[in-house]
């Protein structure tokens, strides 16, 4: 659906891939519930579409709409530093996520893509 701005017509949406720090870390039960609501509060405060989101055991998909004023690397900043942070303020587990992050653009990424970027991120334990 194309959106507007003053100034500009667009229609962007980013799908955003990363994975916690450490692997043995498991994104399920209330870890993902959690996750997941908190990544559609972090959408609604910086006026981004949460168009689909998937939490995986060992990865998350993202898939967000956004102006064009937004940098793809700014949207990926925001989520993953602002989910750490209110997840570990919240709760008494911790969620801490790799440096690395995979993002393409709506007709770009593929399943294989994906799984490569979550294959390579396996030794990637900083």
């Amino acid at each position: 659906m194309v959106k507007s701005t003053r100034h500009a017509k667009y229609e962007l949406y980013y799908h955003i891939v990363f994975v916690p720090k450490y692997r043995s870390s498991h994104l399920t039960g209330k870890t993902k519930e959690r996750l997941e609501t908190i990544f559609a509060e972090i959408c609604e405060d910086k006026d981004l579409e949460l168009a689909e989101s998937e939490v995986m055991p060992d990865h998350v998909h993202l898939f967000i709409g956004s102006p064009p004023k937004n940098a793809p690397s700014l949207i990926v900043n925001w989520v993953k530093g602002i989910s750490a942070r209110k997840y570990n303020q919240r709760y008494d587990d911790r969620v801490k996520w790799t440096r690395s992050y995979y993002v393409g653009t709506e007709e770009s990424t593929s399943k294989g893509t994906v799984e490569r970027y979550v294959t390579e991120q396996k030794g990637d334990d900083e």
